[in-house]
């Protein structure tokens, strides 16, 4: 087995571009298969609205962790921790070399700092919680939260709706807050022997804002619409996690004939914008970053691929 110092990750908020700078990476050093750790990008067809690898990057760049469930399957943090995880055992057997890429900080939390397994989800409490932030607005579910879990509603957004969801069922099932069962030991905390070095990109606000309009405005180009309308119809459920995404979720509203197709684009553009703030603030106070990168210091992209190469030769890569 290739024995390297520490398992790198790249992360950063969404469109700082995390994933242009990990395939230059790939393409300068030997042997990287790239894990994603991006929660979106494990559903099947979902690729135009997670911005997820064309066919030809695939096929010159193994990627793991992508396109592995149906968007009406279920799919969590323990599930991804054990995919993940394999997937790292089997590169390395292998003498290749994972690179951890993507922002979904709960993924990487999980894989630095092992959270628990949980329950598995109960479609009748879940349906019913959906129904009531429907009706009374995911403020009500999140004062609901504080009153059972004050430590954990602390930590998350008034309106990270999934979260609030998920920390409710599991209040309802088991009795015992989201908290309580983050501080339990759970079955994979004594299989992740990994060491990593976590590499955090960062960008200027107002080049971030704009980073994020023009990709947006990339997706509806290369037909946005259309691959949601086509879900939409092949599923039938709004309330599939899948689609809860940004990008999916105001583009229904659309398709339903909520609102306007400028107002979902535009939409879209503000929910990522806030997503990215999210994630920063995430980074900064749940994981132990070992590099901050702000990309907007270096002249242009190759000079900021030289740093995180730099950085990965050092743990033996």
């Amino acid at each position: 087995m290739l024995n390297i110092n520490k398992i790198v990750i790249i992360t950063g908020p969404t469109a700082s571009g995390k994933s242009d700078i990990s395939l230059r990476v790939a393409d300068t050093l030997s042997d990287i298969e790239i894990v994603s750790a991006d929660s979106m990008q494990i559903y099947k067809y979902m690729n135009i609205g997670t911005d997820k690898p064309g066919n030809n990057i695939l096929k010159k760049h193994k990627h793991h962790c992508i396109n592995l469930v149906e968007p009406s399957e279920d799919y969590n943090v323990s599930c991804y921790v054990e995919q993940a995880t394999k997937s790292i055992a089997n590169i390395l057997k292998r003498n290749k070399k994972p690179l951890i890429v993507g922002g979904t900080g709960l993924y990487l939390k999980a894989l630095i700092q092992p959270i628990f397994q949980g329950p598995g989800r109960n479609k009748k409490i879940r349906d019913n919680l959906i129904k009531l932030a429907e009706e009374k607005g995911n403020t009500f579910l999140y004062e609901e939260l504080k009153r059972y879990d004050s430590d954990y509603a602390q930590k998350i957004s008034a309106n990270d709706i999934k979260r609030i969801i998920r920390a409710l069922e599991v209040y309802s099932i088991t009795g015992k807050p989201i908290s309580y069962h983050h501080g339990q030991k759970n079955e994979y905390s004594d299989k992740l022997n990994y060491e990593y070095c976590l590499i955090c990109l960062n960008r200027r606000k107002e080049i971030l804002h704009k980073r994020i309009g023009q990709r947006v405005e990339e997706m509806v180009e290369r037909g946005l619409v259309e691959e949601v309308s086509e879900l939409w119809e092949r599923y039938n459920r709004i309330n599939l996690n899948a689609f809860l995404a940004i990008g999916y979720k105001q583009i229904i509203d659309y398709l339903q004939g909520n609102t306007s197709r400028e107002e979902a684009i535009e939409k879209i553009k503000k929910d990522t914008r806030h997503l990215a703030k999210r994630q920063l603030t995430w980074f900064r106070n749940q994981l132990e970053v070992d590099h901050w990168l702000d990309c907007d210091e270096y002249n242009n992209i190759e000079e900021c691929t030289e740093e995180i190469v730099s950085i990965m030769r050092r743990e033996g890569y």
